[in-house]
């Protein structure tokens, strides 16, 4: 019970109330505040324009606060309050305004004479007496200040309907305030209009963060922010909570922990709760929010599944007017207050044990039939129904969310507790699509077979279908099948027509992943063109979340075909996209991770920066799935760039061992089978054993791509197999313009080897430096140093001496030499430039330019192209070194 306070009072008058009882005075009385009480400056300032408005209405729930924010602010106020507090028993308009006009007395307003009841009864309330009561108000040189506390008490139509004529013709003698858990039967909108009224509701009761620490310094608590922000989302800035937890902390040995821990079915909060909201309402009342309670948000119809009854809408309605904790998100939508929902819950499973899982599968069917799929899924999990949960997945064609896309984890982890005792053909794939996530591809392809026995069928059946043929290639891709991957994705293509056209609009990783996948297959064949068709349309695909990891898995596999292809600027340049996204994104590790990594060691070692290219490969293994089937063409990538690497060290036997791709796939890759036979014959040419080592290269020419071709013609110059090399060599200089300096500087040094070998030098010093002039762009020196000291002794002459210098060796005149810009950076560039040499993120840099963050991506790329780097701090020491910054 409160304690008295006297300040706000008059005389007491002289005979009992209506009921025969003496007054109480503390039901007249300005509540007094605890010694714990935190005055709240911005509920103050917005309480003061009371003395402004006729109305004034701080509705909130139980324990809000409302009672006292109003009682600090009318004793700070300096002039009498008439306070009246009612109770349960106060019904009737005859009781409330005896309660009223004592109230009015108490606080120095005199009634008009004749109003006051007699001792035994209550006041005759009729017109008259009203409109004297109202006619003396109104004749106040200042007006009088009444506070109706607990007013959603008073439930009589009659007594709001008398409250507003006193109030209206009391005119400005009269400010009333209302202190209410629901909202009175006064014509609110009216005072709203008229902006005759001050509203303080529940949500601007609730505490900050900052009045929250401030409340548990009172009680001798002192939490880090952080901890103190997470108390405050979890008791939704209730009062009484906030409150109540600080007590209960203060009994425990570690109340940070506590407070993080405590358990909401336990202790005074929850007492507090079942007792003054749910209580308060009737049994039929208490079952619908106990039902709801296992909901995050709901309808009247989703209540009315749960509860069975159709009056669902009113209660809830009702309750959202009581300020019973329910919260009207609009659109006919609702919540519980978060601490009060998980009260509920963990008292549900007190009373009902066996009807909470009952509560969740109606939900999770009548959510599915609604579209509402995150929910649904939720809800069939929590349910232990995986036929719904997997059916809604497969239904709703998001398979391809467990593979892809920012929720992937979430999903795994939901469908984690999923036991072999669920079954059907929905289940099956989704099991199918977990071991392809994880890389498990016996268990997977068990999986889809046993999905394929049981078909789905009805509306469901189109879309099981797509999303079988979308896991099928991606388990074709996995086990290096490309027939079996052009085959899926071409019975993909005839199942869209059957899909509805909104599941496909609403799923783009659909698309983007089967044509991945389709790309990579392609890739692992052979099939370079058809794989950069496929590939080029995902790499082109808008920003999306859904298709962010395809995508860099395309820009990493078109930098290896562009590699292939002898074009290394093209192919760091899209290495760098993948590679950056790549280290950028964190989470689940798609099949192609590390590919750009890999591309780019290869460059670097084409550049002769073998520690970098040392560097680049371990990222690449950082960045691998792990255990599991390997991705064909990523480890096929790593064996070319190790493989090359342990050759430019002079580590031929190496190089054999790193240039084996350890990936059991179906049908062999012919530029990967070219890339071991390569390493093969570096060993063989070591050992003198010259014949087996041609023999080692035949038939590669037509099967691997360009640059292994024009690697095989060089090795068989070395192996005594003259004509056949230069032959190989004119073929590729005369290939059309697609062939990049990667394979036509490595052809043209072969002609000029062989003419300086022929005794013609002057031949070979042109070919010579026709060679430097193609490689200089992009700092390609391993094919100069490869080429054997009589081509090193040619380009010491001074004629070809300035084309090489600063650039091509580590030693000799130019030696120490920045390597030179591909291109001068842009003016905007150089500005990106400078802020990442003051340690701006991406995100800081696009802010201080006024510009987009993949602006800012885009020139970074173009930067670390330029200057030659991978990475923001290598950008910023070749940046220095060539005197940008």
């Amino acid at each position: 019970m409160a304690a008295r306070d006297d300040s706000a009072r008059g005389p007491a008058l002289g005979y009992a109330d209506p009921l025969g009882e003496p007054f109480l005075r503390t039901r007249f009385a300005v509540p007094a505040r605890p010694a714990t009480f935190v005055r709240r400056p911005r509920l103050t300032a917005h309480l003061d324009q009371a003395l402004d408005t006729p109305l004034t209405m701080v509705n909130g729930a139980a324990g809000a606060g409302k009672t006292l924010l109003v009682a600090d602010w009318a004793a700070r106020l300096g002039r009498p309050v008439a306070w009246f507090t009612s109770e349960a028993g106060d019904q009737g308009s005859g009781l409330f305004w005896a309660h009223v006009l004592h109230a009015l007395h108490s606080a120095g307003t005199r009634p008009p004479a004749g109003t006051a009841g007699p001792p035994g009864g209550p006041c005759t309330v009729d017109h008259r007496l009203l409109a004297r009561l109202a006619d003396e108000l109104s004749g106040r040189d200042r007006p009088a200040i009444l506070v109706l506390d607990e007013f959603d008490r008073q439930t009589a139509p009659e007594t709001a309907e008398q409250l507003e004529f006193v109030l209206r013709h009391a005119g400005p003698g009269l400010r009333l305030i209302l202190v209410t858990r629901t909202e009175p039967l006064l014509p609110l909108h009216r005072y709203r209009a008229a902006a005759a009224m001050t509203e303080i509701r529940n949500q601007e009761l609730a505490f900050t963060p900052e009045e929250a620490a401030d409340l548990l310094a009172r009680h001798g608590l002192r939490l880090p922010a952080d901890a103190t922000r997470a108390l405050v989302e979890r008791t939704g800035g209730w009062a009484a909570g906030l409150r109540l937890s600080a007590l209960a902390a203060q009994q425990s040995a570690d109340p940070e922990t506590y407070l993080k821990e405590f358990e909401a079915g336990h202790g005074t909060i929850a007492d507090f709760l079942l007792a003054e909201v749910v209580g308060r309402q009737p049994p039929a009342t208490q079952d619908l929010l106990l039902r709801v309670s296992v909901l995050d948000r709901f309808g009247p119809e989703l209540a009315e599944a749960l509860t069975g009854r159709p009056d669902a809408g009113p209660l809830l309605a009702a309750l959202c007017r009581q300020n019973a904790f329910v919260e009207d998100l609009g659109h006919s939508c609702y919540r519980l207050h978060p601490l009060f929902g998980e009260i509920l819950r963990v008292h549900l499973g007190a009373r009902s044990p066996r009807l909470e899982p009952e509560l969740h599968r109606r939900a999770a069917w009548w959510l599915r039939a609604h579209g509402a799929v995150p929910e649904a899924l939720a809800h069939g999990a929590a349910a232990g129904d995986w036929e719904c949960a997997a059916g809604t997945l497969v239904e709703d064609l998001a398979v391809g969310r467990l593979l892809t896309g920012p929720g992937a984890d979430d999903l795994t982890e939901l469908f984690s507790a999923m036991g072999p005792e669920a079954t059907g053909a929905a289940v099956e794939l989704v099991r199918a699509a977990r071991g392809l996530a994880e890389y498990d591809l016996d268990h997977a392809l068990a999986h889809l077979g046993r999905a394929a026995e049981s078909p789905a069928t009805g509306a469901a059946a189109a879309a099981a279908r797509l999303s079988h043929t979308l896991l099928e290639s991606l388990a074709a891709r996995l086990s290096g099948a490309p027939d079996r991957a052009e085959q899926a994705v071409a019975a993909a293509e005839r199942l869209r027509h059957e899909v509805p056209a909104r599941l496909l609009a609403r799923h783009p990783e659909i698309t983007a992943l089967l044509h991945t996948h389709l790309g990579s297959a392609r890739v692992w064949a052979g099939h370079f063109d058809a794989a950069r068709a496929a590939l080029t349309e995902v790499a082109e695909l808008p920003g999306d979340a859904l298709t962010e990891l395809p995508r860099e898995d395309c820009l990493g596999h078109l930098a290896l075909i562009d590699y292939l292809d002898g074009r290394l600027d093209r192919a760091e340049s899209r290495a760098l996209a993948a590679a950056e996204a790549t280290r950028s994104r964190g989470g689940r590790p798609f099949p192609g991770a590390g590919l750009g990594q890999l591309v780019l060691a290869a460059v670097a070692v084409d550049r002769d920066e073998l520690e970098r290219a040392r560097a680049l490969l371990d990222e690449a293994a950082e960045s691998a799935p792990g255990a599991g089937a390997p991705d064909p063409v990523t480890e096929a990538c790593r064996a070319l760039a190790g493989g090359r690497l342990r050759l430019a060290l002079g580590d031929p036997a190496g190089a054999a061992h790193a240039a084996d791709p350890a990936v059991a796939a179906r049908v062999p890759s012919p530029w990967a089978m070219a890339n071991t036979a390569l390493a093969t014959a570096a060993v063989l040419l070591a050992e003198g054993r010259t014949g087996i080592a041609a023999e080692a290269l035949d038939g590669l020419d037509g099967l691997a791509g360009p640059l292994c071709a024009a690697e095989a013609a060089w090795m068989r110059l070395a192996a005594g197999h003259r004509e056949d090399a230069l032959a190989t060599a004119d073929r590729l200089l005369c290939a059309d313009a697609r062939t990049g300096p990667g394979v036509t500087v490595r052809a043209v040094l072969l002609r000029a080897r062989a003419a300086a070998e022929a005794g013609d030098p002057g031949t070979a010093r042109k070919l010579l430096a026709r060679a430097l002039l193609e490689a200089r762009r992009d700092r390609l020196r391993r094919p100069f140093l490869d080429a054997g000291p009589g081509i090193r002794r040619l380009l010491d002459a001074p004629p070809l001496h300035g084309l090489a210098a600063g650039w091509l060796y580590g030693d000799g005149p130019g030696a120490g030499s920045p390597p030179l810009l591909v291109e001068e950076l842009s003016g905007r560039e150089r500005e990106v430039l400078g802020r990442l040499a003051q340690m701006m993120s991406t995100q800081e840099i696009a802010a201080d330019l006024y510009v987009s963050v993949n602006t800012v991506k885009t020139h970074l790329k173009s930067i670390y192209r330029k200057l030659g780097v991978g990475r923001r701090g290598d950008a910023v020491r070749r940046a220095r070194e060539r005197g940008l910054l």
